[in-house]
């Protein structure tokens, strides 16, 4: 289970990092997110979020 929590933890990190650090810059307004509303920056966050999640997610499931 822990192991678990560290996947869930670096997926989010790590998509957040890329989307807001990397990637937000050079989105168009309409991508970016706006705080405390569901949007099309959130959406895209969720995906690379959810990306990330399932790279790491790869080497277990060889085992």
């Amino acid at each position: 289970m822990l192991r678990q929590y560290w996947k869930t933890l670096v997926s989010v990190l790590g998509g957040n990092f890329l989307y807001f650090v990397i990637l937000y810059p050079i989105l168009p307004p309409s991508a970016r997110h706006r705080p405390s509303q569901l949007d099309w920056g959130l959406l895209i966050d969720f995906w690379i979020c959810l990306a990330i999640y399932g790279l790491l997610a790869i080497p277990s499931r060889r085992r």
